[in-house]
């Protein structure tokens, strides 16, 4: 980190997946960290937990004083009323992050894109999302737009399926590892042939740190793609089955149970809306984000799978 100053960094979110990555990888590039957290937390070491609560502003405000860049990382567990809670949340990051003069972070995801944007969606592709999710991430993305005009300095970086140590509701863990259960098989949901774009959390985390501290190079509202793993076809289930101890066979994931139960389950019609994922080759552009670091970020699959199989075990 360049200068004597030490900066100091503002997150919410800190306890979930990539809000917890993006903490540990400032604290690694010198920053003072700070978590802003609804309940008490066991001491996460070099963390300052700040008690208060995201849906309010007068918490957040307080909470961002003094703080360089605020990542925002907060997001409603499950998608429950995720626009009835997002929104707000939303609103009220940008309001501290603006009263405080810090860069606003924000982490985008490729729900915003339609099909006029696939396979390779660049940065200033258009948005026509197929889904109820993708339209409240416009929602959320025209917000930061629209601010800026009014003096917020925001990045956004989009990125794909998130996966990792510390990724509990990814697809990884969920479905191909079954939360650490005893497998017999790896399941896998796409449809053959299709690419799919995957974001290790560390080395997620690792690029929006090296960003941080370029923070002052950037414009005042910039918007980059992370890349991450590129995978065709039945590639991440195959690392995850490599991952185990033994030889699993690896079998497509049953879309006609999810069919089944949509009409009287809420996460079967959850994961029905996405389902074009796996069914259409969307992956994201990162030549504006290297063209910044040289390089992105990417620790090998392999060795990205099986620490997350190593970390979800441990948890069961």
């Amino acid at each position: 980190m360049s200068g004597d100053r030490i900066r100091t960094a503002l997150i919410t979110g800190a306890t979930g997946g990539v809000g917890g990555a993006v903490a540990e990888a400032l604290l690694r590039h010198g920053w003072r960290v700070r978590a802003l957290t609804r309940r008490p937390v066991a001491d996460r070491s070099g963390i300052a937990w700040i008690q208060g609560d995201a849906m309010r502003p007068e918490d957040m405000q307080r909470a961002a004083q003094g703080a360089d860049i605020l990542f925002h990382g907060a997001n409603p567990p499950g998608y429950r009323n995720w626009r009835g809670l997002a929104i707000p949340m939303l609103r009220n990051a940008i309001t501290a992050a603006k009263s405080g003069g810090a860069r606003l972070i924000y982490p985008g995801s490729v729900y915003v894109y339609g099909p006029d944007a696939w396979p390779v969606a660049s940065e200033t592709a258009p948005q026509h999302p197929l889904t109820r999710k993708g339209a409240i991430r416009v929602e959320m993305e025209a917000m930061l737009a629209e601010e800026a005009t009014r003096g917020l300095r925001f990045l956004t970086l989009r990125a794909g399926d998130y996966f990792g140590p510390h990724a509990p509701s990814s697809w990884v863990a969920t479905i191909m590892l079954q939360n650490g259960k005893r497998l017999r098989r790896i399941l896998t949901p796409e449809r053959k042939g299709v690419g799919h774009a995957w974001a290790y959390l560390p080395d997620l985390a690792e690029t929006i740190a090296q960003l941080a501290e370029r923070e002052a190079a950037l414009p005042p509202s910039e918007t980059l793609h992370f890349g991450g793993h590129v995978l065709q076809g039945r590639q991440m289930a195959e690392a995850v089955a490599r991952a185990q101890a033994g030889r699993l066979p690896v079998r497509s994931f049953p879309w006609a149970i999810v069919f089944a139960a949509a009409p009287f389950n809420t996460t079967m019609r959850e994961l029905l809306e996405m389902r074009y994922l796996w069914r259409e080759t969307i992956t994201l552009d990162n030549a504006r984000l290297r063209a910044i670091l040289g390089a992105e970020p990417h620790t090998p699959l392999d060795a990205a799978v099986t620490s997350t199989v190593h970390a979800v075990r441990a948890v069961k």
